[in-house]
């Protein structure tokens, strides 16, 4: 089978203080259910589509033993260990170079261990569609996301609608076809003003951070584009199998600047397409999300742990052992862990990270 997965799950999550920490970051948490962690939904999301045997996890080394206990039926070869974070050109880079050993033309699957998607069925069927169309075309799909609103926390991508390829899809003998865009431009996230333009212009979508490629396909952009890292990789490649290979890593990762496949290949490659998808896509990016995707009460609260809650309205409250009481507040976000207690207004939890950063600066990591 000539069709690959990959799980970039190495981030450290540091907008889900206190709950998320260095040891244990937001993707091993269950923030959005109750009976799964979300790298395990990105896991279980790929059923049907990828054999376990074809299914790659890049994360720190770190993270190793948490991947292996949480989706056991991944080989444990699969989990390949990056031994400093690089951002995701380089994460992307090392599992091409893993799969090269098995296909030098794989179709592969790129998608992050923290989102969440609501509509399997349909992210199956877009998903079969990028697939089909890279194998047979080359290139680099990425499936854009609907705007539904002026959001501010998403980058965004620009489609042309005239330049359109058709891919007919196969499933249970009712075809569709599934219409593939030329990619315009990349745009960073945007402040709420040029995000209400996107928005009226119709041909905007969210970059979701999920790519198809082949192999071949990809090595050769990061060539054009990113040629440090493509020599690190060829100087990797002869090492792959060694004992030493864990050694060799460490010094080219080191060496390596943090750069995003975004920002390195696709903002600068003439060979881009998207797909249009409406599959239900979270990133689950900050507490605000937490609090957007859960059920609430009848006053608008989403209470997890022992609470007492006295003329409160609208607010998150998740506590790990203590009982939480609150009076007379609304909209606030509020976090109890043995790490730390993190009061918040709701719409300010992008800020968190401010947070994380100064318990760093401030060598207090035993809080982290």
């Amino acid at each position: 089978m000539n069709n690959y997965a990959v799980i970039m799950a190495g981030g450290v999550g540091t907008r889900f203080w206190p709950k998320g920490s260095a040891k244990l970051p937001k993707q091993f948490l269950k923030i959005a259910d109750d009976s799964d962690t979300l790298i395990q939904q990105a896991y279980k999301r790929l059923d049907g589509l990828f054999k376990d045997s074809n299914i790659f996890v890049v994360t720190n080394i770190n993270y190793k033993n948490e991947v292996r206990k949480q989706i056991p039926r991944i080989p444990e070869d699969n989990i390949i260990c990056e031994p400093i974070g690089r951002n995701t050109a380089p994460c992307i880079g090392l599992a091409c170079l893993f799969i090269n050993q098995f296909n030098q033309k794989a179709n592969v699957l790129v998608l992050a261990a923290d989102h969440l998607i609501n509509d399997n069925e349909e992210f199956h069927r877009v998903i079969k569609s990028g697939l089909k169309f890279v194998s047979e075309n080359g290139g680099i799909v990425t499936l854009g996301i609907h705007p539904t609103q002026p959001e501010t926390g998403y980058g965004y991508i620009q489609y042309d609608a005239d330049i359109v390829t058709d891919v007919e899809i196969e499933k249970e003998g009712d075809n569709r076809i599934e219409k593939i865009y030329k990619v315009k431009t990349f745009a960073e996230k945007p402040n709420l003003e040029v995000a209400k333009v996107f928005l009226e212009s119709g041909d905007f979508l969210w970059n979701s951070g999920m790519f198809i490629f082949r192999t071949d396909t990809m090595i050769e952009e990061i060539q054009n584009y990113i040629p440090e890292l493509h020599d690190s990789l060829g100087r990797l490649s002869h090492t792959i199998f060694s004992n030493d290979f864990p050694k060799h890593l460490e010094d080219e990762f080191s060496k390596l600047k943090s750069i995003s496949i975004d920002y390195g290949v696709m903002e600068k490659s003439q060979n881009v397409y998207i797909i249009r998808s409406h599959f239900g896509w979270n990133d689950v990016g900050a507490w605000d999300e937490v609090y957007n995707i859960k059920e609430k009460n009848s006053e608008g609260n989403v209470i997890q742990g022992r609470a007492v809650a006295v003329d409160t309205e609208n607010c998150l409250i998740i506590n790990d052992q203590r009982i939480v009481a609150t009076v007379g507040v609304k909209d606030l976000i509020i976090i109890d862990t043995d790490n730390g207690l993190l009061i918040c207004k709701r719409g300010e939890s992008q800020k968190v990270k401010e947070v994380v950063d100064y318990l760093r600066r401030k060598g207090l990591e035993q809080y982290l």
